[in-house]
């Protein structure tokens, strides 16, 4: 009975020991994960969504939602944001509010956002009136020219244009978007 009491102890320290190293070993895979999600968004192996950097947004014609004609050509006026969202997509709308308060700081303001709302006019609505006030809003039906043009393929998706209307970043998160050329151009 006497080997009871120091052979309890063992077992309780090697618990002790064992839980330590499991929660370091979490804390790692933790710090790997963001190692690597910066990796892979820094080399731009996210999915693809959109045209390629370097690609230049094709000729479409638009109407925004306050009736202004848009197209190709107002897209190359210098740098621009676009921001591409659907009805239906939860990964919108948890990604909106970011390029809602990235719109609201572009240099050049609305006249330099350019928002697509795919899906029927009634559904659209909430999205629409989210972005009327900070950029120039299109909505479309799936397939439609605009997103045609832009090459999209997911949603989000999220792009800087330059003056020439050539993609300089792309991605399905606003923190894919290099922003530095954007301010300086």
């Amino acid at each position: 009975m006497s080997y009871l009491y120091p052979l309890v102890a063992l077992v309780g320290a090697l618990g002790v020991l064992n839980l330590a190293f499991t929660f370091g070993v979490v804390r790692r895979l933790r710090e790997h994960t963001d190692l690597l999600s910066q990796r892979n968004r820094a080399q731009g192996s996210g999915p693809k969504v959109m045209l390629d950097v370097g690609e230049t947004v094709e000729a479409f014609d638009a109407v925004t939602v306050d009736g202004t004609a848009l197209s190709q050509a107002d897209l190359a006026t210098g740098a621009t944001l676009v921001g591409v969202f659907a009805y239906g997509c939860s990964s919108c709308d948890e990604r909106l509010p970011a390029f809602l308060e990235l719109a609201r700081s572009f240099p050049g303001g609305k006249d330099q956002v350019f928002a697509v709302v795919v899906g029927d006019s009634e559904n659209v609505a909430g999205k629409r009136d989210k972005l009327t006030p900070v950029a120039r809003v299109v909505t479309e039906e799936y397939g439609g020219a605009v997103t045609a043009a832009l090459g999209v393929k997911g949603y989000p998706a999220f792009a800087l244009l330059n003056s020439d209307g050539a993609v300089t970043a792309a991605g399905t998160l606003v923190e894919d978007l290099n922003l530095m050329p954007a301010k300086a151009a």
